[in-house]
């Protein structure tokens, strides 16, 4: 519920041209009643995306009817199609389409520095994106090998090594998973655009659009300063 909650303002922060990011770090400015959750591509691993279901599952048994359990999973679940749309409006700005791009994803355990891939959202991101006609590949040191069964393409993936050269052959660079390996400066430096879902490249760049933040060309016109 938490993740959902932060999740959701993340969405309002993007169509308010405010940064999310930079609201929970004010937030986390309070000395006692907070803790920082941040927004991300969507919930990932064995147990948060699955065990909220079976209580509400449970709890519906009983006659109760589990509101915010069911809303934060209808949330969260909406993130990496949340994801593809941010991909599609970085390439628009270089008047491409996500059909006919190629697209290298950065990260497919569902959390830092693990090999673990179980309902990792970048699973879900990397099978919209194939859906909607663009070349996938993917890049993470922990992760040798994708397999057919495991997303939608049914078809398996080998892990392409993040160079400067990998980089800069794709169209757009996508940030799922934020490895501390990762050299985040050669992928702001060589990518033509990049989306970063995890505020991994912490400096401005023109060509980084974050989660829940302004595009790069629209910093500083917050419709909460007018």
């Amino acid at each position: 519920v938490n993740i959902g909650l932060v999740n959701e303002l993340a969405l309002m922060c993007d169509k308010m041209n405010i940064d999310v990011w930079e609201v929970v770090d004010a937030a986390k400015t309070k000395p006692f009643g907070f803790m920082a959750f941040y927004p991300g591509p969507g919930l990932g691993g064995h147990c948060i995306p699955i065990d909220p279901f079976y209580l509400s599952w449970k709890a519906k048994q009983t006659g109760f009817d589990p509101r915010f359990i069911e809303l934060a999973g209808h949330i969260n679940a909406g993130m990496p199609h949340y994801v593809v749309e941010k991909v599609a409006d970085a390439l628009n700005t270089r008047r491409k389409a996500i059909n006919g791009s190629k697209i290298l994803v950065a990260g497919v355990a569902y959390k830092r520095d693990i090999d673990d891939m179980r309902e990792s959202p970048a699973l879900d991101v990397m099978g919209l994106l194939h859906s909607k006609g663009a070349t996938v590949a993917y890049a993470d040191p922990y992760v040798p090998e994708v397999h057919g069964r495991e997303w939608s393409g049914r078809f398996d993936l080998q892990a392409t090594e993040l160079t400067r050269t990998t980089i800069a052959e794709h169209d757009c660079v996508v940030i799922i998973t934020d490895h501390r390996t990762f050299d985040y400066d050669a992928i702001a430096a060589e990518a033509d655009v990049v989306v970063d879902t995890r505020n991994a490249i912490k400096s401005a760049h023109p060509n980084v659009f974050r989660l829940g933040a302004p595009r790069p060309d629209l910093v500083g016109t917050s419709i909460a300063a007018a």
